[in-house]
């Protein structure tokens, strides 16, 4: 593995095909036609049995975490089930593909909260990508015009961003419960873990939460755990880190862009040119907050340990998680 991750050609593969396999979260969660706690319980429930395996072997291999180490993933499974259903509400709202584009804006806010945490300023670049991001989300919200796409663009832009802040709380924590870059599968399956738990509690809260979904729609479930959830988020967390920040700039874009097109292509969805236009706007956003030269993340917030130091210190996307950034 160790010899493998070496090399730059299948790190930033695997990080192209990390970005891929999110961007069909939200498809995913549009074609099996459940409610928004549905889909947040089955995408995680369906993950545990492959990722607790791969957790069993990475402690056999080296050696059992503490509880001092997974704590902060019992918060971190948390996060990512608000992240979750806040991001599926989006998604019936103004749609798969813009609702990804909203949940990217997490990507502008980690600087921030790192900020607000730490007392860390963040650069200039980033500091100039919040209004642009806002502005791309205005645009998507549909209110600067009428027959926006979407039942309720305004309301999904709402639940857009909630879901980005959500998922801003997730990334940092699952990166401080994951600071052993030679481990992945451990740390997520805490967290996923956590996440069921947590979602199964607030669909019933809710009254959204369907647990015995009928066919084809548990297919369609069984595939977004396994592709989004296990085989996504695994490339994803051990290519990134290790990624020169131009490139995962780039690759944190594939997702969102990766998600309008699907939808287009898959699902009929045709955003109004003022809604592409703040899909770019965004996108812009995104591009200049994690451009080469903008100051990385503090090291106390992302939680790599000094001897396991990865090349960049960028931050995660929409459905997942990064080396500098994810679901959805």
């Amino acid at each position: 593995m160790d010899r493998w991750l070496a090399d730059d050609r299948v790190v930033r593969a695997s990080a192209l095909l990390g970005a891929l396999a999110i961007a069909f979260s939200s498809i995913l969660v549009r074609l099996s036609h459940a409610s928004p706690s549905t889909a947040a319980i089955f995408r995680c429930l369906f993950a545990l049995p492959v990722l607790g395996v791969l957790a069993w072997l990475e402690d056999r291999r080296f050696g059992s975490r503490s509880w001092r180490d997974r704590r902060v993933l019992v918060a971190a499974g948390v996060f990512f089930a608000a992240d979750l259903i806040l991001w599926h509400h989006s998604i019936e709202d103004v749609g798969a593909g813009l609702a990804t584009v909203l949940a990217n804006i997490q990507v502008v806010l980690v600087p921030l909260v790192a900020w607000a945490v730490l007392a860390e300023r963040p650069g200039r670049r980033v500091l100039a990508a919040l209004p642009i991001a806002l502005f791309g989300v205005v645009l998507i919200s549909g209110v600067l015009q009428h027959g926006a796409y979407g039942r309720a663009p305004g309301r999904g832009a709402v639940f857009g961003i909630a879901a980005g802040v959500a998922y801003v709380g997730f990334l940092l924590l699952l990166r401080r419960g994951g600071s052993d870059l030679r481990r992945v599968a451990g740390p997520l399956f805490d967290a996923t873990a956590v996440a069921t738990v947590v979602s199964v509690v607030a669909g019933v809260i809710i009254g959204d939460a369907d647990l015995l979904p009928g066919w084809p729609g548990v297919g369609w479930l069984i595939v977004l755990a396994l592709t989004s959830q296990v085989i996504g988020w695994l490339l994803i967390m051990t290519s990134l880190p290790r990624l020169p920040a131009a490139i995962t700039s780039l690759t944190l874009t594939v997702q969102p862009v990766g998600s309008v097109v699907l939808a287009a292509l898959i699902l009929s969805e045709a955003p109004s040119a003022l809604q592409l236009a703040g899909v770019a706007v965004v996108l812009i956003a995104v591009i200049t907050a994690t451009a080469p030269g903008v100051r990385a993340l503090p090291k106390q917030v992302l939680g790599f340990r000094t001897d396991q130091r990865p090349r960049t210190r960028a931050v995660v996307t929409g459905d997942v998680a990064a080396g500098s950034a994810d679901q959805d």
